[in-house]
């Protein structure tokens, strides 16, 4: 692939992904603005704690095979012997089916204990017996999505994804509106039944369901399996990282501060997903598919065509990403001060600063996570683990001492600095790992967006009213047409011809 065309693809399936995504979460505002109107306040807390509880069982319980699988299944399309696909397939399905049972199991036999986790009484013990199929569901279609991603059948997603936005609005809301409180659990259930319809009618017509569990076939799992479970240990660690952050603002602050943080960070990170959801459905497959290649003893010269290779792939979508992000970035910064009651209420407005200063770390997100992928691609998970778990201690201590100091804004400006940080980790691990080296062509990009993106940030904290706003439109404006710019120059890329292109 040389860079046009890889620039073409990686900008086309960015759009793709991207546009579902902005329709998931247009379709979830939605659907939580008539919740609140129909279950009001109680109704939209049981279904969170339910909702959330129900993750943790699935994280915790599936091996992390959703993304792991992703690898392996990948390495073998790539080889073209569809024998070799087959056998994958067959033995990705298994695994995700042991791991299936064992958290339907598993959520039933501590269903007792969930309920005095999330209710703090034994009340709700019989609704997570009747939600643990939800954990067995979500586990198989986390698999066949894997499945999906490894052999490259990246519209089909993109359909899935939409197709479940549109699904969690229609099953939900009439059920709601029906049974009121006594339509959540059998919400949840529909829901996860029709997502798996949605994605095992795809997998299924590509790749029959044929299992098999001779010992053979499990040995060849242990490595997805290890790999998988580097995921289960660092969402672990992500998310005791978060509930310290939580807890120590309700301690030193206020619950209204956790809130606000907690707004802040949500709405940062579902706008980051918008770009970066691409990167896990086509990226990752492909930069597998390029790292592992089907060699049993590689020469000096492969060695060396696999390192240009691999940096070609990585360095190609880092600076997609960043033309992709930059001009975005500056249109959030301008526009917090309307989206934030937009999407919340004035009574977020506190958070304002905060948040402003949070979107300036999607630049070095924009540059590190094409780089941290390079440990998953080469299956390597003691790397992976290593680098999340500096990011997150990194994180906590930095939010401390800069709490400490200033407050909210103190915790914006620490999760731009752990990113950062986490960058600079990210660039010297690999480089010496993996040989990898961030190209010229990326700098030059950071280089004349990263300053337009600290001017406008700058702006926020001096102008006001109609001087702010036209500032703002100006620099929106300057962003975009400098990163429509670099990206014919550098592919030939336009509007209407990446319209016209399929397949």
């Amino acid at each position: 692939m040389n860079k046009n065309s890889g620039y073409s693809h990686v900008l086309k399936y960015t759009g793709l992904f991207g546009s579902a995504q902005v329709l998931g979460i247009l379709c979830s505002l939605v659907r939580n603005k008539l919740v609140a109107t129909i279950l009001g306040l109680e109704g939209m807390g049981l279904i969170t704690l339910f909702n959330s509880t129900l993750k943790l069982m699935t994280d915790s319980s599936n091996l992390g095979i959703s993304m792991s699988a992703v690898k392996n299944i990948s390495e073998e399309f790539e080889t073209g012997q569809q024998q070799r696909v087959n056998q994958v397939v067959q033995m990705v399905r298994v695994w995700s089916l042991l791991a299936a049972v064992f958290g339907m199991l598993l959520c039933m036999t501590m269903s007792p204990l969930l309920s005095r986790f999330a209710f703090s009484n034994a009340q709700y013990t019989w609704h997570f017996v009747a939600l643990s199929p939800v954990v067995a569901i979500t586990t198989i279609v986390g698999g066949e999505t894997a499945l999906l991603k490894g052999v490259r059948q990246l519209k089909q997603l993109a359909m899935v994804s939409v197709f479940n936005a549109v699904a969690a609005l229609l099953v939900s809301i009439p059920l709601y509106w029906l049974f009121g409180l006594s339509g959540i659990i059998p919400s949840i259930v529909l829901f996860a039944a029709v997502q798996a319809v949605f994605i095992l009618r795809c997998s299924y017509r590509l790749y029959p369901l044929r299992l098999s569990f001779n010992r053979q076939l499990m040995r060849q799992g242990y490595s997805m399996v290890m790999l998988g479970i580097a995921f289960v240990v660092t969402g672990i660690i992500s998310s005791s990282a978060e509930f310290v952050i939580r807890s120590y603002l309700n301690y030193t602050s206020s619950i209204a501060d956790v809130g606000l943080y907690s707004a802040g960070f949500t709405l940062v990170i579902s706008y980051a997903g918008m770009v970066f959801m691409a990167m896990e459905t086509d990226y990752f497959p492909r930069l597998s598919a390029v790292c592992n290649p089907h060699q049993q003893q590689p020469s000096q010269v492969s060695a060396m065509r696999l390192t240009v290779a691999q940096n070609h792939t990585v360095n190609t979508q880092v600076e997609v990403t960043i033309l992709l992000i930059a001009p975005l970035t500056v249109l959030c910064i301008v526009a917090l001060p309307f989206l934030l009651p937009l999407l919340y209420s004035r009574e977020f407005l506190p958070a304002l600063g905060m948040m402003q200063v949070m979107m300036l770390s999607l630049y070095c997100r924009a540059l590190a996570l094409p780089i941290e992928y390079l440990s998953l691609a080469h299956g390597d998970s003691r790397s992976f683990l290593f680098i999340e778990t500096i990011y997150n201690v990194m994180l906590v201590t930095f939010t401390v001492l800069a709490h400490q100091h200033f407050s909210l804004f103190g915790a914006g400006v620490a999760l731009t600095l752990s990113f950062f940080a986490d960058l600079l980790l990210a660039i010297v691990f690999m480089r010496r790992k993996y040989h990898y080296r961030l190209s010229p062509t990326a700098i030059k990009y950071l280089s004349i967006q990263l300053p337009i993106g600290l001017f406008t940030y700058a702006t926020t904290l001096v102008l006001h009213g109609a001087v702010y706003w036209l500032t703002g439109i100006v620099l929106i404006a300057l962003s975009t047409l400098i990163s429509l710019r670099l990206l014919k120059q550098t592919a030939g890329f336009s509007f209407a011809s990446l319209l016209k292109r399929k397949g």
